[in-house]
């Protein structure tokens, strides 16, 4: 089968599906990973053959897509912030939500006002596939990072990004719910004869702080499940995406807590946030005694990210 006759087909078949626009997009990774092609290849090479055995993985590949499962999933990578990053059922996939939060993150850190060293200590929770962490140290390669998430399978993933990427951050399986002080991050580096967070991070009182907490906890209600598409309610860990209706805040009330612990003098805590409870969410901070509060809206317009500090 020749290239050309290869799209029409794959149109074909996902075209009660997915919209025309999503389709394409589907055919150019797809092409991309098993073909080595690039857009422009299917206008200059529209009679490229397609061998038998690479017709069996696309075909492959596009029962998968029938049963709305994420492309992500199915070629077991994506790109974030620029970067490569893996992902499978485990994890979620990375969002354009959460660049514009690790965008926000480095402009804050860059204010010449914000932090007088570029040795920041920053801790994320939830970490998840690490794209926050990673992009993180990417960018502020000076800076001692730790992460945390409570499912060990998503943490193996995580490690295997910070090495694709060439970063150093100390991962650790952690149930924040449950976690009454971030002092045992130290605890556990010492035990684990890691000590290259421990000697920069801790004060006088021998207290892990942080110049920056970050964290994209579960925010969707269970009422919120009949907006979810298939593709993530099918696929995605649950775990990572959704709170009960009756306490949809648990993680940012834990989360600010421990915060109000751990965070330096002038550090940032940082979220990632249910757009219909941006308010909530910020008069429980103010509640907390956080100060500076700021709501931002990501580019589709909803409220998406707040920053403070103690």
């Amino acid at each position: 089968m020749i290239l050309k006759e290869f799209r029409l087909f794959f149109t074909e078949q996902l075209s009660e599906i997915y919209p025309a626009t999503e389709i394409d997009s589907f055919f150019f990774i797809l092409i991309d990973e098993y073909l080595n092609l690039k857009r422009i290849d299917t206008v200059l090479k529209p009679d490229f053959t397609i061998n038998d055995d690479k017709i069996i993985i696309l075909k492959t590949t596009l029962e998968r897509l029938k049963k709305e499962e994420p492309i992500q999933f199915i070629i077991g990578n994506t790109e974030f912030y620029g970067l490569p990053f893996l992902v499978d059922k485990n994890t979620l996939i990375p969002r354009p939500e959460t660049e514009e939060l690790v965008e926000w993150i480095l402009e804050e850190v860059a204010k010449p006002q914000s932090f007088k060293t570029d040795k920041l200590s920053i801790l994320d929770i939830g970490t998840g596939s690490g794209c926050i962490p990673i992009s993180l140290a990417k960018n502020l390669p000076n800076s001692k990072i730790s992460a945390i998430d409570i499912s060990d399978e998503a943490l193996i993933i995580a490690n295997k990004n910070a090495k694709i990427n060439n970063v150093d951050i100390n991962f650790l399986q952690k149930n924040i719910l449950t976690t009454t002080s971030l002092n045992v991050i130290a605890n556990e580096m010492k035990q684990s004869g890691n000590n290259k967070i421990i000697s920069s991070e801790t004060n006088h009182n021998n207290k892990l702080e942080f110049d920056i907490i970050v964290s994209n906890p579960p925010y969707i209600r269970e009422l919120e499940k009949v907006e979810i598409k298939n593709n993530v309610l099918q696929n995605e860990p649950h775990l990572a995406l959704f709170v009960s209706d009756e306490d949809p805040l648990l993680f940012y009330d834990k989360i600010a807590d421990l915060a109000k612990q751990h965070l330096t003098k002038n550090g940032l805590l940082f979220f990632e946030i249910n757009q219909y409870l941006g308010k909530e969410t910020v008069k429980m901070l103010a509640n907390k005694g956080f100060k500076n509060i700021e709501l931002k809206k990501d580019l589709f317009g909803n409220d998406r990210m707040i920053k403070a500090n103690i």
